[in-house]
């Protein structure tokens, strides 16, 4: 059976690389989020840009719940309504994290928006790369989009969100150590994922 698999983290944790290369391991279609879509890069732009003004909180998950029922609706579905595995970078965990934990925004408001713009379309497994935020933050040489720019302490905020969470569904999350190198972390979430 298709299966939903996403790989979420705080800011420079790998998920992009690692969404990539898991996907190339199970021959899953691979996407992101915000994203996916015409619509959710246009809303990625409007919310990652630090030269547009920031949108307000809720506002900002509003935007990112619009862009994930598109994608829901134009990939997620379809891939898995014809059996192929479907490997996302950033799914509804990160709404939580960012916009709950972060931002102060209520989780169960929050968690009944995201079950309206998806149709309840859970992941079948969230593979959660645990990477300390100095660390994240050593990683790039510079902030590149709005988010990446926050502050340490909002950071923090995500990063303890993001445990939380995997820790309240430990049958679906899996937390893997993201520190090392791309092919150890890689046979981490192989490992995780059960490929």
């Amino acid at each position: 059976m298709a299966r939903l698999i996403v790989i979420e983290g705080g800011e420079a944790s790998g998920k992009t690389t690692q969404a990539r290369l898991l996907a190339e391991d199970l021959g899953a279609v691979l996407t992101r989020e915000p994203g996916g879509t015409a619509v959710g890069e246009a809303l990625r732009r409007l919310l990652l840009d630090p030269s547009l003004p920031a949108p307000v909180a809720k506002a900002e998950a509003l935007m990112l719940l619009a862009a994930r029922a598109q994608h829901v609706a134009e990939v997620v579905e379809p891939a898995l309504a014809q059996g192929h595995d479907v490997v996302c970078d950033r799914y509804s965990g990160s709404t939580l994290a960012y916009q709950g934990y972060g931002r102060g925004l209520d989780l169960a408001e929050l968690a009944s928006f995201d079950g309206w713009a998806t149709g309840h379309r859970v992941p079948d497994v969230v593979v959660l790369l645990d990477v300390p935020v100095e660390q994240g933050r050593a990683r790039r040489s510079c902030a590149t989009d709005r988010i990446e720019a926050e502050g340490d302490e909002f950071l923090e905020r995500v990063q303890a969100g993001f445990r939380k969470l995997a820790a309240a569904d430990p049958q679906r999350w899996r937390v893997v150590d993201g520190r090392g190198r791309v092919e150890e972390v890689a046979e981490r979430v192989r490992e995780a994922v059960g490929t």
